[in-house]
Order: structure tokens, then sequence, then C-alpha cells
């Protein structure tokens, strides 16, 4: 076996961290329901929270730019460990089969879950309608191809990837032009990694793309299989600089530093967007122009220092390999079961934290008994992970009794 280089060497805390985002959109998806206004999700709650609406804006501003960005420094390096062909295989085993394979196995579930969802905010719940609904969605398949479902991340990262590897195949037909570019880019990330204000600069392409965004924050790209622009640009943007820190490994530790500036950068970009958000209903404002730059680019700041300073706190707080389920397979099966367990909460007269703790926690718990009886030990265990595992809950079980 080759050793690798240090520079070759997987980062187990950038995978505890690419969890965490995963997770977090678990719990941001779980939440939608306790929203104090209506938005148009599945099923509205009737304990609701105004902390919730704030929640929702810190989570969805960086969770899939922090999965994009390290997502491309992997990329990175499975490119330059493996070569170019098992790069494009890996891409579309990991990626290309678990998008098209998971569309037809949840969107019926998701739209009999919408339907149902419907039914309980008027009261009554027919199950039986809710699933005929859903099995209709997969007849339908010219009115929704391939969307409908929150896979959608996995089909930009599919084009984020091609793209970035296109543009590479490009660059390397003159080497001239490809030495150049290889030290400007080098330098600029040095700067990028080690400036306090690297994060304005950052910011300001950021900022650009989400000026151009349909609602004030960022788009959720899942009604067409034709890209968002400003949404493929904006985590392709992630996903290119994750690309590029791993040219320079070293780069990645002066990025992710935590500091008292970038904290305090971090908190005030978190007031300032939140303060701002509110204007995006009032159009007719005289300054409504202003408002959105101002808010475009706290947001885009809020990204960009939130994303470092998560990827610096795992750093510190994840050094050892885990042993723990996958969080992308928990990622991919969570929706079903976050919105079924939702409409069962909805009427139930309890405060909306607890519900929302215990939606989360039964959503994980299912999914990891899934997985680790139908999903580790098979043929799709083998797709998600590289290969396949013995199940641990019934490795467990055998030898306790075998024990006794």
């Amino acid at each position: 076996m080759t050793t690798l280089s240090p520079a070759m060497k997987r980062l187990d805390y950038l995978d505890a961290v690419r969890a965490f985002a995963l997770i977090l959109g678990i719990v941001f998806h779980a939440s939608l329901s306790f929203m104090p206004i209506f938005i148009g999700w599945a099923v509205m709650d009737i304990s609701t929270s105004d902390w919730v609406p704030l929640f929702v804006l810190i989570s969805h501003s960086f969770r899939m730019a922090l999965f994009f960005l390290i997502a491309g420094f992997f990329s990175h390096l499975v490119f330059h460990q493996n070569g170019a062909s098992a790069f494009f295989k890996s891409r579309l085993v990991r990626i290309a089969v678990p998008f098209i394979a998971g569309w037809f196995l949840l969107r019926p579930v998701l739209v009999s879950g919408w339907v149902m969802g419907a039914e309980s905010m008027r009261g009554d719940v027919d199950i039986a309608n809710g699933l005929l609904a859903g099995l209709d969605a997969l007849v339908e398949l010219t009115g929704g191809l391939f969307v409908g479902t929150h896979l959608w991340f996995l089909y930009y990262l599919l084009l984020v990837s091609i793209s970035v590897m296109g543009i590479r195949c490009v660059i390397n037909l003159h080497s001239p032009t490809k030495e150049i570019l290889a030290r400007v880019i080098d330098k600029a990330m040095h700067w990028v990694s080690e400036s306090p204000f690297a994060l304005f600069l950052l910011a300001i392409p950021t900022a650009g793309c989400l000026w151009f965004m349909t609602h004030w924050g960022i788009d959720t790209p899942d009604k067409s299989l034709i890209p968002v622009l400003p949404v493929a640009i904006l985590y392709g943007s992630f996903f290119v600089f994750g690309w590029l820190l791993h040219r320079q490994p070293k780069l990645l530790d002066a990025f992710a530093k935590v500091t008292v500036w970038k904290v305090s950068l971090c908190a005030l970009s978190i007031l300032s967007a939140a303060m701002l958000y509110q204007f995006e209903a009032q159009p007719a404002h005289a300054e409504y122009s202003m408002i959105k730059s101002g808010f475009v680019l706290s947001y885009a700041v809020m990204m960009w220092s939130l994303t470092s300073l998560i990827i610096g706190l795992g750093k510190r707080l994840f050094s050892r390999p885990s042993k723990t389920v996958r969080s992308y397979w928990m990622y991919l099966i969570h929706l079903p079961i976050v919105i079924v367990l939702q409409i069962a909460f909805a009427e139930l007269s309890l405060h909306w934290m607890l519900k929302l703790a215990s939606i989360c926690l039964l959503t994980l718990s299912l999914s990891i008994l899934v997985y680790d009886l139908l999903v580790r030990p098979t043929w799709i265990g083998a797709i998600l992970n590289g290969k396949r595992k013995s199940s641990f809950l019934f490795n467990y079980t055998t030898q306790h009794r075998v024990t006794e």
C-alpha cells in the first residue's frame, strides 16, 4: 500500500465537521413546522416560536456552504490520490447513483407527507389518500422529473465537480497559462487564508450571488433540473475554495484559526443580518435597495465566518476517526421521517422545544437503526461507504447471547 504524504492524508476532524453540517440540516428541516407564520412547509405546528426564524436564518446560511467547501477539499484529495478515472467513477457511484435512486424511493414518500400534512392542518388525515398521491407522483414523471426532494445538493455537487474538472482540463492544455495561474492562485490563497480582512474580500462575490436570489438568503433550487445560476456559482465557489485549500493544506489551519476578531466579526454579521432581514417584506421602503445591500453583505460575511469558525472548532474538538454511523446516509433518508413525525406531533399540546427535540432524536435513532440493519451490511452500504460492513447491533446481540 502506498503511504500518503501529509497533503494526502485524510483529516478526521473534517469528516466530523461535515457530519455536523448534515445533521444540522436534519434539525433545520425539523424546525420548519414551528415557524410563527406558514411558509409553505408540509405542516404547521400549533406550538410555534419567534426564535425559530433566527435559527433558520443562521443555520441555512452556512450549513451547505460548509458541506461544499469540505466536499471540494476531499475531492481534490481523491483526484490526486486515485487519478481522474477513479475520481469520475467515485462521483458516479457516490453522488449520481444515490441521487437517482433516492429520488425514485423518496419522492413518493415526500409527496405523501405533503398531502397528509395539508390534510392535518384541515383537521383530518387520510393516510390512504396520501399514499396514493405519492404513487401518482411517480407516474407523472414529465411534470417533475428528479425534483421535489432535498436531494438537489447531490445534483449540484455533481454539476460543480464536472465543471471544475472541465475547467482544469482546459487550463492544462496550455502549460505557461497553467504555471502562471498556479503561482497567482497560491499567492492569493496565502493572503486569503492569513489576512484578517480576507473574509470581507470573500464575502463580496458571495454577496453578489445573494443579490440575485429570489428571496433574501439562499434559494433552495429543488424545482427544476435547470441550474439556478446564483446558487450554482455560490456553492461552486465554496467547493473551489476547498479544492484550492487542499493544494496547500497548511493554509486550512490559517483559514480556520479561531480568533477574537473573527468571532466578533461573526457576531456583528449575525446581528446585522437578523436586524435587516425583517425589511424583506417591505419592498416599498424608500431605502429598500440600500437595506438589501447591507443584508446580503452581512449574510455573506456570516456565511464565511461561521464556516471558518466551525472548521476551527471541529479541529479542536474532533481529532480521532469516528466509528459512528455515516451522516451522509442519515441526511439522505431523514426528510420523510421528519415530516411524518411533524404531522404526528403537530396537534399535541406540548412545548415546541420538546417536540423539536423529540422529532430530531427519533429521526436520528430510526435512521441509525435502518442504516445498521438494512444498509451497512448490504450493497447500499458498499455504494455509500466503499465496502460492506457487518451490522454492529446484530453482532453485538449475537456476541452478548454467546457470552451469556
